[in-house]
């Protein structure tokens, strides 16, 4: 049984905690280190390794302290050299290229971002659940089998955007950046139904945009489309 806390999902900063009871893992880092130990009750040294997307601050503020507090960092050499990470604590990965921690097997896989080297995470541990940790893409051409949690992005809906350029409350030049970074409503749609997922116990949506998404709307909508259990990730 996997458990996952969130400890913030915006562009203000993403962390989540995610245990099976047997390892811990932190999945990004993106807010000061003292507010991550507060996050975590002051027990850093439970988490057995952090995984980082991409060098984005609100993913990877606290990467380098987290190292420093003597935990293993994983993530591509795009983001090491772009966040100026080294150290024997740092470590490596490539997409297609699965290590382990603990009781979970990783395959870190390549996604579309506007930055260096940017990877997702399929997760599987001992006891068969699997999850994959989706999020600051627009696209995502892998599929996946018999999984039982999705961490996805859900950022904007389309309509939304249109309207608000529509009304001049937001910039023509902030759309094409975001259609061209990030999963929407319709995307997240489209990427459930192309995947496997009649074992999935719940979906966590993650990183809502605050002017172009709604909260109740996206939620009932994946809801509807599935018929999961879904979750909104704290803000």
């Amino acid at each position: 049984m996997i458990d996952i806390q969130c400890f913030g999902s915006s562009s203000a900063g993403n962390a989540y905690r995610i245990t099976d009871g047997h390892t811990a893992l932190l999945l990004e880092a993106g807010f000061p280190y003292k507010a991550l130990q507060r996050a975590l009750n002051f027990r850093m040294t439970e988490i057995s390794g952090c995984l980082i997307t991409h060098e984005h601050l609100d993913h990877s503020k606290a990467a380098a302290d987290v190292m420093k507090a003597g935990v293993d960092v994983y993530t591509s050499q795009g983001t090491a050299d772009a966040r100026g990470l080294s150290g024997h604590r740092l470590k490596v990965i490539k997409a297609m290229e699965p290590f382990s921690i603990g009781t979970w097997n990783i395959l870190p896989f390549d996604i579309q971002h506007d930055v260096e080297e940017p990877l997702g995470f399929l997760l599987a541990n001992t006891d068969g659940d699997k999850l994959v940790f989706l999020t600051d893409t627009y696209y995502c051409r892998h599929r996946f089998r018999d999984l039982t949690h999705i961490m996805v992005e859900c950022n904007y809906s389309l309509d939304i955007v249109r309207e608000r350029v529509e009304s001049g409350r937001l910039h023509p030049a902030q759309k094409k950046r975001l259609l061209r970074s990030h999963f929407g409503l319709e995307h997240v749609k489209g990427f459930l139904k192309a995947n496997d997922i009649r074992s999935v116990q719940e979906i966590w949506l993650l990183h809502l945009s605050d002017g172009n998404s709604d909260e109740e709307r996206f939620k009932r909508e994946i809801q509807e489309t599935t018929g999961k259990l879904v979750r909104v990730a704290s803000r």
